[in-house]
């Protein structure tokens, strides 16, 4: 049997196709199909708008520059010094932009759903909190309604990064749904649930952001015409913008510091297809966590104890949780050497990852300032003693019995 990997994409020939379409319509750039995928998207996933980029890192990047414009609403446009609350078991790129704007985040503990703990959000907020950003951890969404209700209780936006957590649904609903969040965020990097080799997404259904992160994503104009088109607004020789002079081309007036984070057009079509099949891989992925769960159980969620017994998983998701799983979490006991089960268990064919930074303040990464509310106990944990493996949809039955075997083989024999 060949290696089982964690992760990794299914191109089929009518993704192909529809890829060798988009590049003999002579659209290379930004055209037909990043529309189309546009509109799919925010269709799919709940949202009134989609913007495609370039990868999920510059969708978390443009989702909270966004808050930096002079046009965001008052009360949520940061500065350098606020603080944004977050979490430290994070993918660097959820963080990253915090920094790079001069902010300063607050890392708050995990649960033991490997999610931000929701009790200490209140300890976490100071006056100088302008938002929260979080993603939904291998999938498995946060505890949304209590994420959303302190924000709004403190007047805070709310970014959501999903780029883990593609189809998953909360109380029946995407997680992407109107009222979870201000901003979301995708990543069609290969690793992730569908693809465009390289890509990423932000959606909104708020008007000010869409008109933000579009002028963001485009070199920062004001203009909101798509590429290779003019006069959308029928002014595009009228006016004043600025000291500009009058009538200026407003197809070259800027209102924003921005970039070029747009995605080709083959990316959009291929992007375009693969959406057609999401919910498709969404099942697979379920299945094979419910495999994988049926004897690895033990580890997924040591901490969930209730009497004595541990949780099934029907009872972990008891807060109406379908997640599309991103992979299969599992937390070792504190008295096993991870690095000696990780080898054995790639030894054996099977692949594994750690949880990204494990904690991102114990990375090697240049100095920045933030701030730690109580103590980083369970990311610390995360940090020492945690792996996953794959689940996704390219995994077929026999592929996960086999994954299940030789990892409950080896942890039980390292555990002893």
């Amino acid at each position: 049997m060949k290696r089982i990997q964690v992760t990794g994409m299914d191109v089929t020939g009518e993704d192909k196709r529809v890829m060798i379409d988009a590049i003999l319509d002579g659209e290379i750039s930004y055209g037909k199909y990043n529309k189309l995928a546009e509109k799919a998207l925010a269709e799919y996933e709940g949202q009134d708008y989609a913007f495609l980029v370039n990868s999920g890192s510059s969708a978390n990047l443009l989702a909270f520059m966004a808050f930096t414009s002079p046009a965001m609403y008052p009360s949520w446009r940061v500065s350098p010094g606020d603080e944004i609350i977050t979490v430290a078991a994070a993918f660097p790129t959820t963080v990253a932009p915090i920094v790079q704007a001069g902010c300063i985040p607050v890392f708050v503990d995990i649960d033991e759903r490997y999610n931000i703990r929701v009790d200490m959000l209140e300890a976490a907020w100071s006056k100088k909190t302008k938002g929260v950003f979080l993603a939904h951890t291998l999938g498995n969404p946060y505890d949304i309604d209590a994420v959303v209700r302190f924000c709004r209780e403190n007047n805070l936006f709310l970014i959501s990064d999903c780029c883990d957590a593609l189809g998953s649904t909360y109380k029946g609903k995407m997680v992407t749904n109107k009222g979870f969040a201000h901003v979301f965020t995708n990543s069609f990097y290969p690793a992730h649930h569908i693809t465009a080799g390289e890509g990423g997404a932000v959606l909104t259904s708020d008007p000010v952001i869409a008109a933000i992160v579009q002028s963001l994503r485009d070199w920062g104009r004001s203009c909101s015409c798509d590429p290779g088109k003019d006069n959308k607004c029928g002014k595009r020789f009228e006016g004043q913008h600025g000291e500009l002079p009058e009538g200026y081309d407003h197809k070259y007036v800027y209102s924003h510091l921005g970039y070029n984070l747009k995605m080709t057009n083959p990316q959009a079509a291929l992007l375009y297809s693969q959406l057609q099949r999401v919910d498709q891989y969404k099942k697979i992925r379920v299945r094979n966590f419910d495999l994988l769960h049926e004897s690895l159980h033990l580890w997924a969620f040591p901490w969930v104890l209730i009497d004595g017994v541990y949780l099934t998983y029907d009872a972990y998701t008891s807060h109406d949780t379908i997640p599309s799983w991103f992979g299969y979490p599992i937390l070792l006991p504190s008295h096993v050497d991870r690095r000696k089960v990780v080898q054995r268990i790639n030894a054996s064919g099977v692949d594994t990852r750690l949880l990204f930074s494990g904690n991102i303040t114990r990375q090697p990464l240049p100095y920045y300032p933030y701030r730690i509310v109580g103590n980083l106990e369970m990311t610390d944990r995360i940090l020492n003693n945690f792996l996953w493996i794959g689940c996704w949809h390219g995994l077929s039955e026999e592929n996960i019995l086999f994954e299940r075997d030789v990892v409950r083989d080896i942890i039980l024999q390292e555990s002893a």
